[in-house]
């Protein structure tokens, strides 16, 4: 059934309306849009009258500060809580302890608390004390059966310092219930302040508890020094208000998204500035290590304040007229490249598109006006070619071979479109505004590296420590009258609450193993009188009075897929058994990882790699010759020990690349393994004003490029390829191919050049078949005949 006129109306305004979403205007007029909104943010993003004083890297490294700070506070509570939990439960386990053996235990084998006591709970009566004076009168004995009756609390103490108080029950049958409690002040374990910078620990209300890095007004000497002190507490004192202010919002809402790294709510701010030093300072709350599980410390409230002096440079400003000439010479560019599209492309196939629909109406009289380049060209003389037939005129000769001229097709012009934008795009891309050769690292950045470095591997010599004082405090709860039962389940609960081993065992003197806890030992079952499993530092009376290795830690390995570190402890009255504990490699690699410091690897004294933050080869070397140089520098004593280091190196390639070494400082079981920590970052990953506007120029290129690559290839793959193939039908029809259907690709001006040359097709098909049957044609100077119609739904 035919369709009727109205309904026709419809399909041909909606097929008029689709042609507006396609064809080929939309591409052209985004990419002038393109180019123009790229024009705008080229002006503005360069064209700012100068930078901050304070790049954005300082202040960043400030946050990244406080929160290695934040991890090291949460990670030293935790510890201590776990550390006096673990002790008093041995101590529960076993016979009953006299409270002065209890406290005497504890300070030889953990050196972290201020003060220790223990209190019967019945009568309050102190029956041990080691240390400072513990403030047990803070502590109602009445509330401790109540619901977080032991948990952790925080004394301020008539001086005005603040005391952590850790609770702890001792229980046997028989004796009355005992209170166990550890004071500890709240002072940064292994943090690396350098020079200038000061750190405080701050609760809920602002209140600053504990800090370290100002010194007080008497160890000045001279009067601007007092001034410059005056002025240091009272600014750490206004960013700590601002600072636990902060941390009551939800992290998700404080953190900028892609800073993170750190789970819980940080920051840094910006302060007053001082005889020419800005005061810039970093904040970070006090969260757990996995997100929404807290623990004993996330539970106090606390908030970090790293804050630290950096000298301004008010003369680091940006010309905004190199932001203003890109944006006229792209403007320029752009409009050339449209205008080639608009004079080249779009102008003749629209009107290509005017005359084809004019001959389909039957108007024959006026020639066609045929482009002069390309596929235009080529479809405009195949249409003037049909004119002639459909008049029934010979083909003209001079018009026939037409279609040799103007090869120059619309791929062509699309490429020369490109070439044109790339040559804004590329040197922006790759040329200009190179920061690697000229690039100023802040002196911060780099005191910051060593910094954070010197505090990473102290934290790592601490937990090693940390393992070592464990296996002391269990090998002295296992007595010569323990059944090996007994051993495992000391050796389960302790590897349960640490998850640094991956395997705890009790040895005994000629190698058999009593107890174990964990994995299978990677300890040789025979004793040896040296190291142990190729380790080559394992001690030279390894073996003697039944110890595994000389060194209370080691490494038992100097090849392998990983490397084998363990300590170990002596069981008092068991001949020679000790306790050895194998320490897990990720729980070190786990230490690593803290944002903002870049590549980090832990290595020996030989300077192979045992660990790191990222993907590494055990027992390889350091990747390249000069951080092997930096480590064996900073290895080197200077006075009494060696000391961390920090330096930029820029290579011949205008690479620049900030590094840190630091090696293991202080007392403890690790200091005889003389390790050491490296990190290195390229500068590049900084938000220094020199590569923040190498950035933009970079973005600003890779926008062209895109907007270029996009729109010419739309038009490539909407216009001009279906253009291409209606060219070589149009010239197929004219040359007498009657055959071939032509079918539309898409609604759009390319399809009604197809449509209308269908139509052409049929009508000449038509006066075919009217010759064939006698019909008489009109004489040359008789006006044409009536337009051909269509079948119904044809357009």
């Amino acid at each position: 059934m035919a369709a009727s006129p109205a309904k026709r109306r419809h399909k041909v305004r909606r097929r008029a309306d689709m042609s507006l979403l396609g064809g080929i205007r939309p591409p052209i007029a985004i990419l002038s849009a393109l180019l123009l909104s790229l024009a705008g943010i080229t002006a503005l993003g360069f064209g700012r009258a100068g930078e901050d004083s304070v790049p954005k890297a300082v202040m960043t490294s400030q946050q990244h500060f406080a929160e290695d700070g934040a991890v090291a506070m949460r990670a030293s509570i935790d510890e201590s809580a776990a550390d006096l939990a673990r002790t008093a439960g041995l101590f529960n386990a076993g016979d009953p302890a006299q409270p002065d053996a209890v406290v005497d235990k504890i300070g030889s084998v953990y050196q972290k608390w201020v003060g220790t006591a223990v209190v019967e709970i019945s009568s309050g009566k102190m029956l041990a004390a080691r240390g400072e004076n513990v403030p047990v009168a803070a502590i109602d004995t009445a509330k401790l059966s109540e619901k977080d009756g032991l948990s952790p609390r925080m004394v301020r103490l008539a001086n005005g310092e603040t005391r952590l108080l850790s609770l702890e029950l001792l229980s046997w049958e028989g004796q009355p219930q005992q209170l166990l409690i550890a004071s500890s002040s709240l002072r940064f374990p292994g943090i690396s302040l350098g020079k200038f910078r000061s750190i405080a620990v701050v609760d809920s209300t602002g209140r600053i508890l504990s800090s370290d890095g100002i010194p007080e007004s008497e160890q000045v000497l001279t009067e601007d020094q007092r001034t410059g002190v005056e002025r240091s507490k009272k600014q750490l004192k206004a960013f700590a208000k601002v600072a636990a202010k902060r941390a009551e919002e939800h992290p998700l809402k404080a953190n900028v998204p892609g800073e993170g790294g750190y789970m819980g709510v940080s920051g840094s701010l910006r302060g007053d500035t001082f005889q020419g030093d800005r005061a810039v300072a970093g904040y970070a709350a006090l969260t757990g290590p996995e997100p929404g599980k807290g623990t004993v410390a996330t539970s106090l409230g606390l908030t970090v304040v790293a804050m630290v002096d950096v000298a301004e440079d008010p003369t680091r400003v940006t010309d905004p007229l190199f932001g203003l000439l890109a944006a006229g010479a792209l403007l320029l560019i752009g409009a050339l490249a449209v205008g080639v599209l608009l004079g080249t492309v779009q102008r003749p196939l629209l009107r290509l598109f005017l005359e084809s629909r004019r001959l389909t109406r039957g108007d024959l009289t006026r020639p066609v006006r045929v482009p002069r380049h390309g596929e235009a060209a080529r479809i405009g003389q195949s249409l003037e070619r049909l004119r002639h037939q459909l008049l029934g005129e010979r083909a003209d000769p001079d018009t026939a071979g037409a279609g040799r001229r103007g090869r120059i097709g619309a791929r062509a012009l699309l490429v020369v479109c490109g070439i044109l934008l790339l040559v804004w795009s590329g040197p922006m891309l790759l040329l200009v505004n190179r920061a690697d050769a000229t690039a100023v690292v802040p002196e911060q950045i780099t005191n910051d590296q060593r910094e954070r470095t010197d505090t990473l591997s102290d934290r790592v010599r601490r937990s090693l420590n940390e393992g070592h004082a464990d296996l002391v405090s269990v090998a002295g709860l296992l007595g010569e009258r323990t059944s090996p039962e007994d051993m495992t389940k000391v050796l389960d609960r302790t590897r349960n609450e640490h998850a640094r081993y991956r395997s705890l065992y009790v040895r005994a003197a000629d190698g058999t193993i009593l107890a174990r806890s964990g994995e299978s030992p990677r300890l040789s079952d025979e004793p040896k009188d040296g190291a142990t499993d190729g380790g080559k530092d394992a001690g030279k009376d390894g073996g003697k009075d039944g110890r595994p290795f000389a060194d209370d830690i080691t490494v038992l390995n100097d090849s392998g897929t990983e490397p084998v570190i363990a300590s170990y402890a002596e069981l008092s009255g068991r001949d020679g058994s000790t306790v050895v504990g194998e320490f897990r490699i990720d729980f070190i690699n786990s230490l690593l990882k803290r944002p903002g410091l870049g590549e980090i690897r832990v290595i020996d004294a030989e300077r192979r790699v045992l660990g790191g933050n990222s993907g590494y080869l055990a027992f390889e070397h350091l990747p390249s010759a000069r951080l092997d140089e930096l480590a064996a520098g900073t290895g080197q004593k200077t006075g009494i020990s060696a000391r961390a280091g920090a330096v930029v190196y820029r290579d011949g390639s205008g690479g620049v690349q900030v590094a840190g070494a630091a090696p293991f400082v202080g007392g403890g079981a690790a200091k005889s393994l003389n390790w050491m920590v490296v990190s290195w970052q390229p500068a590049a990953g900084l938000a220094i004003p020199e590569y923040n506007l190498q950035n933009r120029t970079v973005l600003a290129g890779l926008l062209g490029i895109t907007a270029a690559a996009a729109c010419l290839g739309w038009l490539h793959i909407i216009v001009v390829r279906p253009l291409r193939e209606v060219a070589k039908q149009a010239e197929s029809l004219a040359g007498g191919d009657r055959r071939t259907v032509l079918y539309p690709r898409h609604h759009d001006e390319v399809g009604a050049i197809a449509r209308s040359l269908e139509l052409l097709r049929q009508q000449v098909l038509e006066q075919r078949k009217r010759d064939g049957a006698g019909a008489t044609t009109a004489p040359a100077d008789v006006p044409a005949q009536a337009p051909v119609q269509a079948p119904a739904g044809r357009n």
